[in-house]
């Protein structure tokens, strides 16, 4: 098992860059890139200074999925304790990618070029979606005889519907970012890669502008609200906002409004 960081983090203000740094083998997905998954988005988590996450990828792909030599333990000899083992393994990969959706701070993933099998998998979990023309997406699991199992199943249908989820998901075929705009798996498109992260950047400073704690706060509501349905959304965004209001953010707002100049949120 590798256990060189297959990331680097580069900080731009209140924007965390979170780069997949693994070219040669085309950020394929390791043990150490799970558990690397985990641990900086906790600690993006809680940073103060961080209020957006945007990922990115060196090289030729944003990534081409599972790293079938690294995760080769996978394939054990039948027995009970192998099984138990891997039913152990699944979950602490489906945990490593859930600390991105649980994440207080909004992620962006700026895909290119080939977002293949566990790709599709980080991308759901992500709240924005953008890539470059050229960007192919597959569920390929289906085609190499396995079921996706870190959050592609659970997560995209609520982000596409069931129509093209199951048809892409039962196929395993290749789609593309004309396809994956139109079924609202990504929102922007894209010419190239330099455009590419200047989009990325410009949605990453539109929502650090704001107040972080509302944020942060949509978040945890949206996705408390697909869980649970309407009505208990409605009672728990109800409870947050008589938590919350009024804050510090909310009076520098009126404040800013009234004196015609922007406002400097703290997260208070």
């Amino acid at each position: 098992m590798s256990t060189t960081d297959p990331f680097k983090v580069e900080q731009d203000g209140h924007i965390a860059w979170f780069i997949f740094n693994r070219p040669e083998k085309r950020n394929t997905m390791t043990n150490a890139f799970f558990q690397g998954i985990k641990d900086y988005f906790v600690k993006f988590d809680e940073d103060p200074d961080v209020r957006v996450v945007v990922i990115k990828g060196e090289g030729k792909s944003f990534t081409a999925g599972i790293d079938f030599a690294d995760l080769g333990g996978l394939v054990g000899d039948g027995s009970a304790r192998y099984r138990e083992d891997l039913n152990k393994k699944i979950l602490w990969g489906q945990d490593c990618f859930s600390a991105m959706e649980k994440c207080r701070k909004p992620v962006i993933a700026a895909a290119h070029s080939h977002c293949i099998g566990g790709g599709v998998d980080l991308l759901s979990a992500c709240d924005i979606r953008i890539a470059t023309r050229d960007t192919i997406f597959s569920i390929r699991e289906t085609r190499l005889g396995v079921i996706a199992d870190v959050g592609t199943l659970q997560r995209l249908p609520h982000i596409i519907g069931h129509g093209w989820f199951r048809e892409l998901a039962l196929t395993g075929r290749d789609f593309s970012a004309e396809e994956a705009l139109q079924m609202g798996f990504i929102t922007r498109i894209c010419d190239d890669r330099e455009s590419l992260y200047a989009e990325a950047k410009t949605l990453a400073t539109q929502i650090a502008d704001c107040a972080p704690l509302a944020v942060q706060g949509v978040k945890d509501v949206f996705i408390y609200s697909r869980d649970h349905g309407v009505y208990p959304g409605l009672e728990y965004v109800a409870l947050k906002n008589s938590a919350a209001i009024p804050s510090q953010d909310m009076m520098e707002s009126m404040a800013a409004f009234m004196e015609k100049r922007k406002p400097v949120y703290k997260g208070n």
